[in-house]
């Protein structure tokens, strides 16, 4: 699928920078960007619903844990 983007001069100069340390073309350097932020959100994600579960499922414990 083609795609557009517009970047600033400043994001212009980034999006290079970025490919040229990864030594990548500049949409390899995005897809890579873009890989990382997914997986980011991702791992944020299950840490929330890891820290829920345990908050709820072993509320008692937390609360003991929480006055030692």
């Amino acid at each position: 699928m083609a795609m557009t983007l517009r970047l600033t001069e400043e994001e212009k100069a980034t999006l290079e920078r970025l490919a040229q340390q990864l030594g990548v073309s500049k949409q390899k350097a995005l897809i890579e960007a873009m890989n990382q932020m997914e997986t980011k959100a991702k791992r944020k994600r299950d840490l929330a619903f890891a820290r829920e579960f345990v908050m709820t499922h072993d509320k008692e414990l937390m609360e003991r844990l929480a006055d030692a």
